[in-house]
């Protein structure tokens, strides 16, 4: 009994299958280089016998370039613009769909007695209403040389407010007088936008037909109650001259 033989496989087969695939590699390589020596030769000779046009191609080449890297960047600044209004009108549309809820006004307590006020207190008393209405730049200013002006302040539109204070009883109302020394100040000397005479008693005729010529915003006690518990207009809110035509509170003539 013979043992069966092994065949072992040519040892040079994987090498000569090797050696071809260079060998191909090298006739392609050689193609290649042919090639682009026979453009480069032909580039070469376009080159010397027409310069000028080998200087347009170039030009044209390179402005071609400069065009396609606007036109990259333009597109991709519309994209980001885009991506930007997309954003803004998604935000404008949450903000659109939200329930506009106004924010309650702030009140005070509505019991002021502000005829157990002093002329002092009663200007403290309206400088705090200001700051409770979102003025700033609140100030009291009344005293000995005021020319008029007891609270001055600034409204949250930026308008500038000049307030004169008559803490008067029922008994004394504000007459045109009153009016007119206000009205000589509080423009002219006191830069207001809009001035104010408030008081705790009521105006004349005459003074609220001067008080409608010079613009100034008057505020009776039946008014001033209205600013405090939060059922009337601020003073700055109401067109000159409003507030005794609003509510009717007229008197005898001075």
């Amino acid at each position: 009994m013979t043992a069966p033989v092994r065949r072992t496989p040519p040892a040079n087969r994987r090498q000569g299958f090797d050696l071809r695939s260079t060998a191909l590699f090298f006739v392609l390589l050689a193609v290649v280089v042919g090639v682009l020596g026979f453009a480069a030769r032909m580039v070469a000779g376009a080159l010397e016998r027409r310069p000028v046009w080998a200087f347009v191609l170039v030009v044209v080449g390179a402005a071609g370039f400069l065009g396609l890297r606007r036109r990259l960047h333009v597109a991709r600044a519309a994209r980001r613009a885009a991506a930007a209004l997309d954003e803004a009108a998604r935000e404008a549309a949450d903000e659109l769909e939200a329930p506009a809820i106004p924010g309650p006004r702030p009140a005070v307590e509505v019991a002021v007695d502000y005829d157990a006020l002093t002329p002092e207190e009663f200007e403290e008393a309206i400088a705090a209403l200001c700051e409770r209405d979102g003025c700033s730049a609140v100030d009291v200013v009344g005293g000995a040389g005021d020319l008029g002006a007891d609270v001055v302040t600034v409204a949250p539109d930026g308008r500038r407010i000049v307030i004169q204070c008559k803490h008067y009883d029922d008994a004394h109302r504000v007459g045109s007088q009153d009016l007119q020394r206000f009205g000589g100040t509080c423009f002219t000397v006191h830069e207001a936008d809009v001035a104010v005479l408030v008081t705790t008693s009521e105006f004349t005729a005459p003074a609220v037909e001067y008080a409608d010529q010079c613009q100034i915003v008057c505020v009776d006690r039946e008014a001033l109650q209205a600013w405090t518990d939060g059922t009337g207009p601020r003073p700055w809110e109401t067109a000159p001259g409003g507030w005794a035509a609003r509510w009717g509170k007229t008197g005898a003539e001075s």
